[in-house]
């Protein structure tokens, strides 16, 4: 795993849900976070677009529902 792009993805997601980096593991996952409900996880999508560079497709964003299908997924782009 990229710690860095760990970091950028764990920032990205507590300022997207307005949480604490600590509540963001590397195995975190849509159903143990509260606040990642739907409506968050579209802001997710689009901070992800922004901050990463780079661009997902509707079936991306629906399987993209945890940490590591995230990094696995910045990592195949």
């Amino acid at each position: 795993m990229n710690l860095n792009r760990f970091e950028t993805l764990r920032e990205t997601m507590a300022v997207t849900f307005g949480i604490e980096t600590d509540r963001i593991n590397a195995n975190s996952t849509q159903n143990q976070v509260p606040e990642w409900d739907s409506v968050a996880h579209l802001n997710l999508m689009l901070a992800l677009e922004d901050t990463f560079n780079v661009r997902l497709t509707v079936q991306d964003m629906q399987r993209l529902t945890s940490v590591p299908d995230i990094l696995r997924h910045l990592e195949d782009r």
